[in-house]
């Protein structure tokens, strides 16, 4: 493919996505390899991050470490709520494309190949993550960044000495549920 196609099959590619979509920018590159191995979320402890996020068709859901993407293809299909995942590996990305395809709400959400530690989170109302602990503590400055009011749930790991306003067990697997406080 010479530059002129590349170009023209990237505008159109842009130009083809839904216009909320857009808004969200372009990945930035990705540099390294996953922190992280992937384990999907139990869908029943999906089903309760949900809720107890209390997503809905106004919020924009950011996950990060998305995997097949199964959180923000959830919420897009129960709720209607507007969804990005962020994922460095790109056969996660592919996967999480298909589950969108397949539950057919890709007009709700999209998924990028970077890293979550590079990339605005400010559009995001409800974030959620399932990280390693160290993961989640240098994550933790970017998160209070954020809008107040921005609800923040990770599936099995807290946020150091950040205390969480909800704890839950589902399956014996924890929640931790948190607002972003005024400043």
């Amino acid at each position: 493919m010479n530059r002129r196609q590349f170009c023209l099959t990237t505008l159109a590619a842009a130009a083809a996505a839904p216009a909320w979509a857009q808004s969200f920018g372009t990945a930035k590159p990705v540099p390294r390899t996953p922190d992280v191995i992937y384990v999907p979320t139990p869908q029943p402890v999906v089903d309760a991050m949900l809720q107890v996020a209390k997503v809905g068709p106004s919020d924009v859901l950011y996950d990060l470490g998305s995997g097949d993407g199964r959180i923000p293809v959830t919420a897009a299909r129960r709720f209607g709520t507007r969804g990005v995942g962020i994922d460095l590996d790109p056969q996660r990305i592919s996967e999480a494309n298909a589950n969108a395809r397949s539950q057919q709400v890709t007009d709700k959400v999209r998924f990028i190949h970077g890293d979550l530690f590079e990339q605005d989170l400010s559009p995001a109302t409800v974030i959620t993550l399932y990280l390693l602990p160290h993961l989640n503590l240098k994550l933790r400055p970017t998160l209070l960044a954020l809008k107040p009011g921005t609800r923040i749930v990770s599936h099995a790991f807290d946020m150091g000495d950040w205390e969480p306003e909800q704890t839950l067990t589902v399956d014996n697997k924890r929640i931790y549920f948190w607002t972003v406080p005024a400043r």
